[in-house]
């Protein structure tokens, strides 16, 4: 391995001297917020030296690591190395207005609501609510959430004389609610149909993740009526991670902020430390939210506190940590992103796709330690 990379793969294992942070910029305290003072203007773009960091450069140029690492599609983990070309700065951005059609309305979206429902009660296809809405067939709906649907008012016609309307063929479509155990090919044989059919008909496909309380729409012959089965429930916690929960829903109420922004957080908490305060993770990963002391998100003490840890994930104005991080209030138009999105956002993570796994079992925890 050359000389440089090696050098390059040192620098990012190790925090950056002292010498070198106070060479590079000067910190300022106000109050409780921090605030860099770049010793440079930074440009448009920056070629890697041999001994850079990601950290080091934002520091360089008075930006935020996290603002770095996005700008440039990298994570927490990735690897810089000299001759590397940086860009410094966001991308230009030209706001493009959701085209809605005149006859457009809006639907607000209830438990058990599917896209595929969505649009067959507006007499509209999948795809056209996917894209008037800028959604695509990995997008994750939510209770609450607003969708523009292009189509027909939802007036019910007058008094249909049979079972609901079937477009194709006489095959009904019901829902079956995802519980433990559950998997695509079970649900398959249980309502003999196929697993290439659950995919089209819900927009899945063999890598999609289904977990319990999810609805599943189903198009085959019903399997004979069982049971009334108990409605799912979450996750059982341990007393630690319902202390844990209970405190990231807290301080949620305290700073105001919407139920979505705490479950996202939740899940968020359950992907990095399974929601515990963990004193170790990967490098100098601490925390519930496995923040890292080298990337400005504080001291280790004080990501170990827990309550402190919580308030620099949500950010905002009342961030502890002022504007050395980016707390998820601070993500431009976040309410609006995909659940798993809003969360990668903050995290930068190297998996990205996980938070939405425990969207569903967020709310769950929100309703029962809230």
């Amino acid at each position: 391995m050359p000389a440089a990379v090696i050098g390059a793969l040192a620098g990012t294992m190790v925090a950056v001297p002292a010498e070198a942070a106070s060479a590079s910029s000067i910190v300022e305290r106000q109050r409780s917020a921090v605030r860099l003072v770049p010793s440079q203007v930074a440009p448009a773009a920056y070629v890697v030296q041999p001994g850079d960091t990601v950290s080091a450069i934002a520091a360089n140029f008075g930006l935020r690591t996290v603002d770095v690492l996005t700008w440039n599609g990298l994570s927490w983990r990735s690897v810089i190395y000299p001759g590397q070309t940086l860009t410094l700065a966001p991308a230009a951005v030209v706001a493009a207005p959701v085209a809605v059609a005149p006859t457009a309305t809006v639907h607000t979206v209830v438990a058990g609501d599917t896209v595929y429902g969505i649009a067959q009660k507006y007499g509209t296809t999948v795809d056209a609510v996917l894209t008037v809405n800028g959604l695509t067939r990995a997008s994750i709906i939510y209770p609450g959430q607003t969708l523009a649907v292009s189509g027909s008012a939802a007036a019910p016609a007058p008094a249909p004389v049979a079972a609901p309307v079937t477009v194709v063929a006489p095959v009904a479509v019901t829902a079956h609610t995802v519980v433990a155990g559950d998997t695509i090919f079970g649900i398959a044989r249980k309502y003999g149909t196929t697993t290439q059919a659950l995919f089209a008909l819900n927009g899945l496909d063999s890598s999609s993740v289904i977990y319990p309380g999810q609805t599943i729409s189903v198009q085959g012959a019903p399997a004979p009526a069982p049971a009334a089965a108990p409605a799912a429930t979450a996750t059982a916690l341990t007393a630690e991670q319902a202390a844990n929960a209970a405190l990231i829903i807290r301080v949620g109420r305290e700073l105001g902020v919407s139920d979505r922004a705490v479950a996202i957080a939740l899940a968020t908490g359950m992907v990095e430390s399974g929601l515990r305060n963990l004193d170790w993770g990967d490098r100098d990963s601490l925390g519930i939210f496995q923040q890292r002391p080298s990337t400005g998100w504080g001291a280790p003490a004080q990501i170990m506190d827990a309550d402190r840890s919580t308030r620099v994930f949500y950010g905002g104005p009342s961030d502890p940590n002022g504007q050395m991080t980016r707390g998820l209030l601070d993500i431009p138009g976040w309410e609006s992103m995909a659940f798993t999105d809003a969360a990668q956002a903050v995290q930068i993570s190297a998996y990205p796709d996980k938070y939405g796994q425990w969207e569903a079992q967020a709310y769950s925890w929100l309703a029962l330690y809230g």
